[in-house]
């Protein structure tokens, strides 16, 4: 933001402003962060703030100012003092529109409510008080730290979530621009890795930004497909959105008004992307093309009508969507979301106290949850009295104990190390991630169980959590304990924006039985990334094999489990083994793992057959549908004669069917030699497709027993209730 320029028109006057201001950005200011206590109590009754705050500095008074935000404009001298406390009588009205700098010997100190409810990580913007470049500026100077490929960007620690506070008397965050978000000249957001945006108003429209823009940081700016770990929600976009992504990515809940032809735009059509997600969202003017994404799923989202192409190689699932285009090989229009329940998000209401709202459980649903108007249905809930808020360093103690007590669980960003799980025991409780926060276990070998166990309750939610590991466990997240069998078809159990991640950042070998297993009934997975790394700090060939082992992505034996956007990647035997009966999957995206040393070393059923199927479902299984399916064989580190004979494995029942499959190889010498059963082509001769098997002409895999974690899997002390 710009200095103060201060017009010197008298001595009067110079010293007048002199003393009323203070410039947010002083050339000699240090700005101290967490490093020095601080604490700040709001006095209802009396409407006066209390600050206290440690010593620092060496001599005289501590200077205090106050500002209407974080980067406000302007902060006006409110007093001085050489005590370690200062009271503030007439603040400004809105208790979180008090921003304090305490001032001494160049150093200063930021104390405000809102960094003392949710911590450091959290960066909160307001135009009221800010120009409307300022939020630009100060997310895009983060961008070189946290926003490039390497060290300091896709395996890094930190975590940020950048929150815009509702536009005021028509103003906007828009620094205005032009052309496509991906050039200079567009003035656009630059999101980095583990950032996310998100409105605080009721409605997209509340918060309106100019331009977003993601950069693919491989092959000079092309290659987008480690574009991981962002999320955007709850804005109107004016100008642009240029969503360069692949997995682990989530954008919902926005009105787009305009945007460039290509969604995924860097400026030209040579890029391309591993596929992403998009839920809840109206494009106003632009029907948008995905062109150069090999595949993404688009949840009831309204586009303008048009019959143009969208884009897109392989697998396009488009859901619940209004004008989505028409099917085609590439392209599988769903016309209804049977059942879905929207993301719970952060928001301000109108009383000026933050809630979150909890949206209801749809179904048959066609189009967005809310108009312009109407936030949608759903529940508010009190964030100060309802919900624990954590900060990075809380641990498994602290949060089980809020659980316990009867709190929702909002995890600001942070990457939280676990001694023991997260134990979501009891009904309704929702555990809500902000800024990609990551739930990470222990490298002391204290935590061998896993991230997230909930048990088998009515309406639990989880979202916007990325689970890591340090550590050998049996699960990373288990729902329901082993032979669940309550109904919850009056209040399913919802999973959203979901990261199991197996290797990539340790330094010590791991085992994982299973990255996520559904034992309860009725569960709703929204978009879910599990994934064995192909690429870390690991070197990769057989090396990998035995240092990062995890069998299974997802195994679901709960009955009535829905799943949208199930990404799977990388694990070394079934990467999804679903013995559950009526299981539903709308759009699923798979690459085996690179690794495989040799065949023997990678054949399944009893060792007759070639490679694990990507997605299976087994012989017992009487009723199941899955539609748009993808499997891409990247046979990188074997030794060059290794092949999976089928993409998918399903048997040969009335009531159970696969729609829509593709199978394709990207990269190395090996092959998937069908695409389900033993039909359908294989991938030496190019991409296969088979637009549906039901009850076919293929030949049923071998019956086979599957070897699942039990109840030795974890520890005594975590009592799951029946």
């Amino acid at each position: 933001m710009s200095k103060k320029v201060i017009s010197v028109f008298t001595a009067f006057l110079f010293m007048l402003i002199l003393c009323s201001f203070v410039s947010p950005f002083s050339s000699n200011e240090k700005i101290e962060g967490n490093k020095i206590e601080r604490k700040i109590v709001y006095n209802k009754k009396k409407h006066a703030i209390i600050l206290s705050w440690g010593a620092f500095g060496t001599s005289g008074n501590y200077i205090i100012t106050r500002g209407g935000s974080r980067l406000a404009t302007d902060f006006v001298s409110v007093g001085s003092t050489s005590k370690l406390s200062f009271t503030d009588n007439k603040p400004n009205t809105d208790k979180y529109e008090n921003y304090y700098k305490v001032t001494r010997n160049n150093i200063t100190i930021v104390i405000s409510l809102e960094n003392q409810i949710f911590g450091d990580n959290m960066y909160f913007y307001d135009r009221k008080h800010e120009k409307a470049e300022t939020a630009r500026n100060d997310i895009n100077s983060q961008f070189g730290a946290i926003g490039l490929g390497g060290a300091n960007g896709e395996w890094t620690t930190k975590r940020q979530a950048y929150y815009f506070k509702p536009n005021v008397n028509g103003q906007t965050y828009d620094v205005g621009g032009s052309g496509s978000a991906s050039s200079a000249e567009a003035n656009s957001i630059e999101l980095g890795f583990y950032s996310h945006i998100g409105g605080l108003g009721k409605v997209p429209s509340d918060v309106k930004l100019g331009a977003i823009f993601t950069r693919p940081h491989l092959s000079g700016g092309a290659n987008a497909t480690c574009t991981f770990w962002r999320s955007v929600e709850n804005v109107e976009v004016m100008r642009d959105f240029s969503w360069t992504v692949s997995q682990s990515t989530s954008a919902r809940r926005l009105s787009i008004d305009g945007t460039s032809k290509y969604i995924s735009d860097i400026g030209s059509t040579n890029f391309w992307g591993s596929g992403g997600f998009i839920a809840d969202t109206h494009y106003t003017s632009t029907r948008p093309n995905w062109g150069g994404q090999q595949q993404w799923y688009t949840r009831n989202t309204i586009f303008p009508s048009g019959s143009g192409t969208m884009g897109g190689s392989y697998n396009m699932v488009w859901q619940g969507c209004v004008n989505p285009p028409q099917a085609d090989d590439v392209n599988s229009p769903v016309a209804t979301t049977p059942i879905i329940k929207e993301k719970p998000f952060l928001f301000i209401d109108s009383d000026g106290e933050y809630k979150v709202f909890v949206p209801a459980w749809q179904k048959d649903r066609i189009g967005t949850s809310w108009t312009s108007k109407d936030m949608g249905q759903g529940k508010v809930q009190d964030l100060l009295t309802q919900w624990y808020i954590t900060k990075e360093g809380d641990t498994d103690v602290e949060i089980n104990a809020a659980l316990k007590a009867g709190k929702n669980i909002f995890f600001t960003p942070g990457h939280y190390a676990l001694n023991a799980p997260i134990q979501v025991n009891r009904k309704d409780a929702i555990l809500l991630g902000a800024g990609i926060a990551s739930v990470t276990l222990e490298p002391t070998d204290k935590n061998t169980w896993g991230c997230i166990y909930a048990d088998d309750k009515d309406g639990i939610v989880i979202a916007g959590l990325l689970m890591d590991s340090f550590n050998s466990t049996t699960y990373q997240v288990r729902i329901g304990n082993e032979g669940a069998n309550a109904d919850h078809s009056s209040d399913p159990i919802l999973l959203t924006d979901i990261t199991c991640r197996v290797g990539g950042v340790q330094s010590k070998n791991i085992q994982i039985q299973t990255a996520m297993q559904i034992n309860s009934n009725n569960v709703v997975g929204d978009h879910f990334w599990l994934w064995r790394a192909d690429h870390g700090s690991q070197k990769g060939g057989d090396l990998r094999w035995i240092r990062d082992r995890c069998k299974n992505g997802l195994i679901v034996t709960g009955k009535d489990v829905t799943l949208y956007a199930l990404f799977v990647e990388h694990f070394q035997e079934y990467e999804v083994l679903w013995l559950g009966e009526r299981g539903r999957t709308f759009f699923f995206q798979n690459e085996p793992p690179y690794d495989a040393p040799n065949q023997a070393a990678w054949s399944s059923q009893g060792g007759k057959v070639n490679g694990y199927a990507a997605f299976k479902v087994a012989n017992s299984v009487k009723e199941h549908h899955t539609i748009g399916m993808g499997s891409y064989a990247v046979f990188t580190g074997t030794d060059g004669n290794v092949n999976k004979k089928n993409g998918f494995e399903i048997p040969n029942s009335p009531d159970v069917k696969l729609e829509k499959m593709c199978i394709t190889r990207f990269a190395g010498s090996g092959n998937i030699q069908n695409v389900v059963n033993g039909v359908g082509g294989n991938t030496v001769t190019g991409a296969k497709r088979v637009a549906l098997y039901n009850n076919g002409e293929g030949t049923q895999p071998f019956d086979e027993e599957f070897t699942l974690p039990n109840r030795e899997s974890y520890p005594a002390y975590i009592s799951m209730e029946k």
